[in-house]
């Protein structure tokens, strides 16, 4: 288990870092009601949102038989990331792993304690929005998913051109 360290505390660190933030946000600087707005940057704000679904708003669960079934679901999928991660032997998927699973932990603890999950990051240009206001977690998730699929990718491409797959990052 000493060797598979890293996945586990990265999710610990992206899960500290999504609470903390989200506890500056809504505590320190008093953003927590829908609608409250904090302009940091011409293209980032800070504002505040309640987020009964999951990606996209799909599964939006705002009754408490749909929260908890998605709690449920979600906490099935953290667990079969833990199992990954306990499995991966490459320390970049191990990373990528981590990721999503201190996000996935975040959103689920949030869910529990609400009933909703506090988002607040909004990088906009104008009117364009290419992300829907989110949290550390999510952008934890999606780029650990973005790098998992990455190197699937690139091992893949690699095995069809008769080569080994890459390995950019191994195991100690």
């Amino acid at each position: 288990m000493v060797k598979y360290r890293l996945g586990f505390a990265v999710a610990l660190l992206v899960f500290v870092l999504d609470q903390l933030m989200k506890w500056v946000v809504t505590d320190r600087l008093g953003i927590n009601r829908i609608g409250d707005q904090l302009v940091l940057l011409p293209i980032f704000n800070f504002t505040y949102t309640e987020n009964n679904g999951i990606s996209l708003g799909l599964l939006n669960a705002t009754n408490p038989v749909g929260r908890w079934m998605l709690v449920a679901l979600t906490t099935a999928i953290a667990v079969a990331v833990a199992v990954w991660i306990g499995r991966e032997k490459n320390r970049l998927d191990q990373i990528a792993l981590g990721m999503v699973l201190g996000g996935a932990l975040g959103n689920i603890l949030d869910r529990v304690r609400f009933g909703y999950v506090i988002d607040f990051a909004d990088l906009h240009f104008g009117d364009f929005r290419p992300f829907l206001v989110f949290n550390v977690g999510d952008a934890a998730i999606s780029i650990g998913v973005v790098i998992l699929l990455l190197r699937a990718f690139l091992a893949r491409k690699d095995h069809r051109e008769g080569q080994e797959p890459r390995e950019t990052i191994e195991h100690a």
